[in-house]
């Protein structure tokens, strides 16, 4: 679908976790936002302004209670929402403060500030339901079209990892409004592949259900092969994203200290922050090990850079059977737009880096068969590596690239307007 300037309708993005590329973290809806304001739409993202993974206010100061910003093209609410530093209490407080304040903001906005116009679509994206539930609020405000998109499948992943058991409260009320969502969105958008067979045995129907992975902006890396490797003549095996409990870190500490001793020149760095990453200091400490490294979260525009100084990527994940839907990390994509090859880590139903060759499989949580493969690949030359690595690159290409998704999304939107 080519660019079109004729198409203005206004559309409303509800994401409670929705950055720009200055701060770290995922920027699929910036993406997203900027693509389609490129086409002639008018869009206007509704965000905390409280950094989940930093756990620190970045937007506001003071007494503010929302700013309004235009980046690129994009109208970025941020919202203030309560502040957390674990995933305890306070951060259920965090999630219901984004969901009140976006729907009492979002009722007013529009008399506030002449940018921003009545929108025409919402579309609200999990994680948490919440955030949903306003959207849809506000799609009966104002009579617009309500798109609900599904980031991660809640309640069933809480339960699958451990965090609540099927008969908690918390999880029958979550139960029940992520089946009235379903029902009410008139269409779904899921980022994994195969979520409509876990969304259709709630009677949804599969003809509302679309899916739009996660991917890349591939001009976020049209110079990276411009940055040096830096001075250290490690071979460096790179983890950058959250570190959270369904991260399974501690997998890549223990193959660390298996591989210590017999291969000096071996190096892990771990990038990015999370509730897990003291204890992973602990225990590497624990551990003595001496050859893991720790580095602060880095801005999205940073990535292309960072990416540069590693040799070979670990994805890893839990084991879950949540994951029997598929999985679209965004992490993954930038780890295979790197064009280096990655070590995967899940037990999944999907894995690019089993359909491209761009890596090496393994079974999750099992540090012996990662220690074996990040041997293989150290073990390679440099151009089987490369060969490897270039195969991930041009998948992410063809089938992932931002404007590619952006057309799949914008025939949803056009389905949606002119029913």
């Amino acid at each position: 679908m080519k660019n079109s300037q004729n198409k203005k309708e206004s559309i409303w993005i509800l994401n409670h976790y929705a950055i720009t590329p200055n701060m770290p973290g995922g920027i699929r809806h910036f993406d997203f936002g900027k693509e389609l304001a490129k086409r002639g739409y008018r869009v206007t993202i509704f965000a905390s302004s409280f950094h989940h993974g930093q756990r620190k206010e970045l937007q506001l100061t003071g007494k503010e209670k929302y700013k309004i910003e235009n980046v690129d093209g994009i109208n970025f609410v941020w919202i203030k929402t309560f502040p957390y530093q674990k995933n305890d209490w306070q951060r259920v407080l965090n999630m219901i403060s984004y969901m009140w304040r976006s729907y009492l903001l979002g009722r007013k906005i529009v008399k506030i500030n002449q940018n921003i116009q009545k929108p025409d679509v919402i579309i609200g994206s999990s994680v948490h339901l919440l955030a949903v539930l306003s959207a849809y609020w506000l799609s009966k405000k104002y009579k617009a079209k309500f798109i609900m998109e599904v980031r991660d499948l809640w309640p069933q992943t809480l339960i699958d990892i451990g965090k609540f058991k099927e008969n908690n409260p918390i999880v029958k009320f979550l139960r029940f409004l992520e089946k009235f969502l379903y029902k009410k969105a008139e269409k779904i958008i899921t980022l994994l592949p195969y979520a409509d067979k876990y969304i259709t045995k709630l009677g949804i129907s599969k003809d509302k259900i679309i899916w739009i992975p996660n991917g890349v902006d591939i001009s976020r890396y049209k110079d990276f092969g411009k940055y040096n490797r830096g001075i250290s003549n490690n071979f460096t095996l790179m983890y950058f994203g959250h570190h959270g409990e369904a991260n399974a870190l501690e997998v890549i500490l223990k193959v660390a200290k298996i591989l210590q001793k017999s291969k000096e020149n071996l190096e892990f760095v771990f990038i990015g922050d999370g509730p897990e990453k003291l204890k992973l200091i602990q225990l590497a400490k624990d551990l003595k090990l001496q050859n893991v490294e720790f580095r602060d979260a880095v801005s999205k525009d940073k990535i292309a850079e960072i990416t540069s100084e590693a040799d070979a990527f670990i994805f890893n994940l839990k084991k879950a059977e949540v994951f029997e839907y598929g999985i679209s990390p965004n992490k993954l994509f930038d780890y295979m737009t790197a064009g280096k090859p990655i070590i995967f880590s899940v037990n999944t139903t999907n894995s690019p880096v089993d359909e491209t060759g761009c890596g090496i499989s393994i079974s999750p949580e099992n540090p012996k068969e990662m220690a074996e493969a990040v041997i293989k690949l150290y073990q390679m030359s440099s151009e089987e590596r490369k060969k490897m690595g270039q195969k991930g690159r041009e998948y992410v290409k063809k089938y992932h690239n931002i404007p590619i998704l952006v057309d799949k999304l914008e025939k949803v939107i056009q389905e949606v307007v002119n029913e």
